[in-house]
């Protein structure tokens, strides 16, 4: 992410300077050819002003070598597609969503209240209770 935020700054501010400095255009800029080529410390970063691909280029034994920068929009897509499926899968359970059934909820009801009606009953005939009143 980090090569992909400094090539769009460099190659905004390549733009800008030629277009400020009245200079000639950069021999292997956006206007006469596919990829604009910008320096970084550990080499240059080559744009595809077509795709807007970035790979960061390392020259080594006199070649350059190429290696294409981690795409964040591909990540961020493939997050988005998981999301939906996820989504759609919650989506698919039902219209509860897991929540109990009619009939599940009668029934804890029902055990609810035989408990405390006994809970009531039990306090109502415990002796202990009505000395310390």
């Amino acid at each position: 992410m980090r090569i992909v935020l400094l090539a769009v700054v460099f190659a905004g501010l390549a733009g800008f300077a030629s277009a400020e400095g009245g200079s000639a255009p950069d021999p292997a800029g956006a206007e006469n050819g596919r990829y604009s080529m910008t320096p970084v410390a550990d080499g240059f970063l080559r744009l595809d002003t077509r795709t807007g691909a970035v790979s960061l280029c390392k020259v080594e034994n006199g070649a350059a070598r190429c290696e294409a920068a981690a795409e964040e929009r591909a990540a961020l897509q493939d997050e988005i597609d998981r999301l939906a499926r996820q989504n759609d899968a919650l989506k698919g359970d039902g219209e509860w969503g897991g929540l109990p059934t009619r009939q599940e909820l009668d029934r804890a009801l029902d055990f609810a209240e035989r408990f405390m009606r006994r809970m009531m009953r039990i306090m109502r005939n415990d002796d202990s209770l009505k000395d310390r009143t």
